[in-house]
């Protein structure tokens, strides 16, 4: 496979969820002293980014500001009628590459790595892999 996977439960329409221990795990896990941790998302209405960890009003800040700019109801034509999650996830992204020195994820302090769900509750998977290097 190459790859080691995350499995996220998540509970509420659209939230942030830190993931960084679980990748920190991964991380540690392989025994990968210096690389490249890959994070990815394979869904269209997730995405994965980085952000601030330690105050979780940045995420009731993320996620209420996302909200006002792509609201959920909008004269979209996508028949699913969830356009506004697939916009938010494209403007999230749906990978992140984290440098690793020492066996560990180089993130700033306040840093953390966050699954964005804008179409849950859902069961979504994060796919982890680790570059040597």
């Amino acid at each position: 496979m190459g790859y080691l996977e995350i499995r996220v439960a998540t509970c509420s329409h659209s939230q942030m969820i830190n993931i960084t221990g679980q990748v920190r795990d991964i991380v540690s896990e392989s025994g990968i002293m210096s690389g490249v941790c890959y994070i990815y998302i394979p869904h269209t209405t997730a995405g994965i980014t980085i952000n601030e960890n330690a105050d979780p009003d940045v995420v009731s800040d993320i996620i209420y500001e996302t909200a006002k700019i792509v609201p959920w109801n909008n004269s979209y034509k996508h028949m699913e009628g969830n356009s506004a999650a697939h916009l938010k996830a494209s403007m999230m992204g749906f990978s992140q590459a984290v440098f690793v020195d020492d066996g560990k994820l180089v993130l700033g302090t306040w840093q953390g790595i966050f699954l964005c769900e804008f179409d849950g509750p859902r069961n979504r998977r994060v796919l982890v892999k680790i570059i040597e290097g």
